[in-house]
């Protein structure tokens, strides 16, 4: 699996054939609890094989033992939980814990299966084991877009430091709130992923992209809006690797990632003959498909080349005459995993949360310290680096940056002029950070 292993081969496979799906009350069990670890260490094995690039186990033994469907359900599942439930937990008001750990592994369970599906539906053969849970990821991912959309005119979550007079629980639903945009800003590259297997998907699949949710035009709305970007003091602002960055003036005409995974799927789903074929292109949708034109720029075509062909697409689309919405009588099949959880758990939302805040919230000083004991096994500090999303950026001027700090060894600078110049603001920090090392 690579030089740097988390995972020996014979336990990587053990753990993914224990995978399975859990109800809703036991979310944060201790069964629970040992799932999700095991998910972080495939999630990190994987993102560390796919680094390497020296073949990818995780995502084979998935397709291998069918556990796609599973991770689609347990994803679904910690959605419907952080809807239905935690706002329940939120308010009750003989629930004051001292420590939120517990609840935050649930609130973060979302974001481990949505990373994991990230990395290994890159290969078309993940795509096509997801069977019929494919429909169930699709409404899964288009909840998630329509939710970055619908942040227009309110910008994303701040990244600032939680007041002092918040409540332990009003500081963590702040988290999952933060937590939530990035996971919307995942669930995007699944789709885009999706939509590479186009020709190979069912029609009931197509159809629901296509007609149900209408993706084209959502994803047309994502570019004009660019949740994912924003100014701040006058400077162009992008969300990678988990935080805001400062992009530097020579490199604001590069295509970020995020929209590129949108450019993508917007190929995919308009150029491809089975999705052509299929695509009602109405009056709304010719408006809304029309206003690419304007985003169309060479720079951008320097690169993506290919989307030379969506542009004669789109010139070709502004000569011909809409279509009237087609009333074909179709046999459709329908996601089942959020409405067959939904109503096994019907008027139950308040019963589990108490459940849960007797049996799984409640932890004793020694859990706690025995959890905390094994997050910090599981979290090595090799693996984390060698699974970092991308290079460190300078702390000052925000480029690719490839020196530290000597003194503190966290901060980190393009060339030795940046660290000087910088020098004012971080020193402080520094000494702090140097003396506590020493104090070790």
């Amino acid at each position: 699996m690579g030089d740097l292993e988390l995972l020996l081969p014979g336990e990587a496979e053990v753990l993914v054939r224990g995978l399975r799906s859990f109800q809703l009350r036991e979310m944060g069990s201790e069964g629970w609890n040992q799932q999700h670890e095991n998910l972080e260490k495939l999630n990190m094995q994987a993102i560390l094989d796919a680094t390497v690039s020296q073949g990818e186990p995780i995502q084979e033994l998935l397709v291998t033992h069918g556990k796609i469907p599973t991770l689609v359900e347990e994803l679904i599942a910690v959605e419907m939980w952080k809807q239905k439930v935690f706002p329940v937990l939120c308010r009750l008001e003989d629930f004051k814990p001292q420590n939120t750990f517990p609840i935050y592994m649930v609130v973060h369970h979302e974001a481990s299966i949505v990373n994991l599906l990230e990395t290994v539906f890159f290969h078309k053969e993940v795509c096509e084991s997801a069977e019929d849970t494919i429909l169930d990821l699709v409404d899964y991912c288009h909840r998630k877009l329509t939710l970055l959309v619908a942040r227009n005119g309110h910008g994303a979550p701040l990244e600032k430091d939680g007041s002092l007079d918040n409540t332990p629980m009003q500081e963590l639903q702040r988290q999952a709130e933060m937590m939530e945009f990035e996971i919307s800003l995942k669930a995007l590259s699944v789709l885009r992923y999706i939509t590479d297997c186009v020709d190979s998907l069912s029609l009931n699949t197509l159809s629901r992209m296509l007609s149900t949710h209408n993706l084209p035009c959502l994803l047309v709305e994502l570019l004009e809006h660019s949740p994912w970007s924003r100014r701040e003091g006058g400077k162009l602002q992008q969300f990678e690797g988990g935080r805001w960055q400062t992009v530097a003036p020579s490199e604001q005409q590069k295509l970020s990632k995020l929209d590129g995974q949108v450019w993508i799927a917007l190929y995919n789903l308009l150029l491809s003959p089975e999705a052509r074929a299929r695509y009602c292109l109405t009056n709304f949708a010719k408006g809304q498909l029309l206003k690419l034109r304007a985003f169309l720029t060479d720079t951008l075509l320097d690169q993506l080349p290919n989307l030379a062909d969506l542009q004669g697409f789109l010139a070709h689309l502004a000569l011909v005459e809409t279509q009237f919405p087609k009333k074909d009588l179709v046999l459709e099949q329908i996601p089942e995993i959020w409405e067959r959880l939904e109503r096994e758990n019907k008027g139950k939302w308040q019963a589990i949360a108490k459940h849960q805040l007797s049996h799984v919230f409640n932890p004793s000083e020694q859990d706690l310290r025995l959890q905390a004991r094994r997050w910090a096994e599981t979290y090595r500090l090799d693996v984390l680096q060698a699974v970092a999303p991308e290079r460190p950026r300078c702390a000052y001027c925000s480029a690719e940056a490839s020196k530290r700090c000597s003194r503190c060894q966290s901060e980190w600078y393009c060339c030795r002029e940046c660290q000087v110049k910088h020098w004012e603001k971080h020193k402080k920090a520094c000494v702090l950070a140097a003396q506590g090392d020493r104090a070790k």
